[in-house]
């Protein structure tokens, strides 16, 4: 069974978030994860090469697969900064009417700037998700 590749590493968030080249993008990277570690209560730890996320959870698929990821996390990409909501978005329709400008994949938010959304939406967001996760998962 092939092995997930993004895994928790020791490497500096602050280096990271420091070589985002796009001021604003930075700013904004900076902000998230400031919700984030309110929300959490944890430590922004870096995920692979490119990943900030907060806190974990234990999953296991019925395939027997088992593994651990981040509750939520971002990732300042080129095109948009990327926001992981790990519950998914069907769970929470009125915070997505009234977030904003974004698109979605099956966990990502992508938003071009932080001034496309309303922050406060935003981070409920962020705490119905941690909740969420919190509440069917094994955390740490």
């Amino acid at each position: 069974m092939a092995e997930l590749k993004t895994r928790q590493t020791e490497a500096s968030v602050g280096e990271f978030l420091q070589a985002v080249k796009d001021e604003q993008k930075r700013a904004d990277c900076k902000l998230v994860s400031k919700m984030m570690r309110e929300v959490t209560g944890k430590p922004a730890k870096m995920w692979g090469s490119s990943i900030v996320g907060f806190g974990s959870y234990d999953y296991k698929y019925e395939s027997g697969r088992t593994g651990s990821w981040m509750l939520c996390g971002f990732s300042p990409r080129k095109q948009d900064l990327t926001i992981y909501i790990m519950s998914g978005f069907s769970h929470f329709p009125l915070r997505m009417k009234k977030l904003g400008k974004f698109k979605t994949g099956k966990s990502c938010l992508y938003v071009k700037s932080l001034a496309d959304v309303d922050l406060k939406e935003l981070k409920g967001l962020i705490a119905d998700s941690v909740k969420y996760m919190r509440d069917k998962y094994e955390t740490r």
